[in-house]
């Protein structure tokens, strides 16, 4: 590999934390098409370039969201009833992604993904927040809404919070109980979608080297390294600069890059 990609994928990790601790939105998001791009220049085959940006991103938010997780831990801010439905179902909805996703092809994939991105855009733009539910949360309502949190989210590459954050909103919990909630369900969401992308890539052929399945491991390496300080000098910049004119910022480069993964 390059030396150059030893700086771009550290850099990527950065701007990847950075906007999710400033938005509170996961860093997959940014990671998915920064590593299509980057894949590309790296003459990667283009088959396998979907299914290897969304398999190293979700590798790479299993360090990251250990590490918010933990954070959000020790502040008493998980509820670990809600996160012990939640994870039963997105286990299940986790496998079932990975299935789906190693039947997909990588346009298919592609084009999923800059669907969501402009539905997340659309979101943050407009600044849609769900209202409250009228009962309280119960298990018969968790376990699907983790499958299908899960499917998705392995299916995209992402932690899940920006799924399980509005439902967690509308089942009534406190912002900062559903923001750490979603941490820690993410860990899950990850761990799992990166068992799956390892196992569905296992024989496919053309991959680049230092690859398992389809996660490629130096970029993972790469990503981690700064993505923890960007996320924590997000959270802090959050609180200081004109966060609605950033927000709608970056909703237009989120429509922007979603119509062009759409063309």
């Amino acid at each position: 590999m390059s030396p150059l990609f030893w700086l771009i994928y550290p850099l990527t990790g950065a701007l990847a934390g950075l906007l999710a601790g400033l938005f509170g939105l996961g860093g997959g998001l940014v990671m998915v098409p920064a590593l299509l791009w980057i894949f590309d220049l790296q003459g990667f085959a283009p088959a396998h370039l979907m299914h290897l940006a969304v398999g190293t991103s979700l590798a790479a938010i299993v360090f990251t969201g250990t590490a918010s997780a933990q954070a959000h831990l020790r502040r008493g801010a998980v509820d670990m009833r809600l996160a012990g439905w939640l994870t039963l179902g997105i286990l299940l909805g986790a496998a079932l992604g990975s299935v789906l996703a190693g039947r997909l092809e990588g346009e298919t994939l592609r084009a999923l993904f800059g669907g969501f991105l402009i539905l997340v855009a659309t979101k943050l733009a407009l600044e849609l927040q769900p209202g409250t539910a009228v009962t309280a949360p119960r298990p018969l309502l968790l376990l699907p809404a983790g499958g299908g949190i899960g499917a998705l989210s392995v299916l995209l590459g992402i932690g899940g919070g920006t799924l399980t954050v509005p439902l967690l909103l509308w089942l009534g919990a406190a912002m900062t109980t559903a923001v750490g909630t979603a941490a820690a369900c993410g860990v899950p969401i990850a761990l799992a979608g990166t068992l799956g992308f390892v196992l569905i890539g296992r024989d496919a052929a053309g991959l680049p080297p230092a690859s398992l399945g389809y996660v490629y491991w130096p970029a993972v390496l790469g990503l981690v390294l700064l993505s923890i300080p960007g996320a924590r000098l997000g959270a802090v910049l959050a609180h200081r600069l004109p966060a609605r004119r950033l927000r709608r910022l970056f909703a237009l480069v989120l429509i922007l890059v979603g119509v062009h993964m759409l063309s």
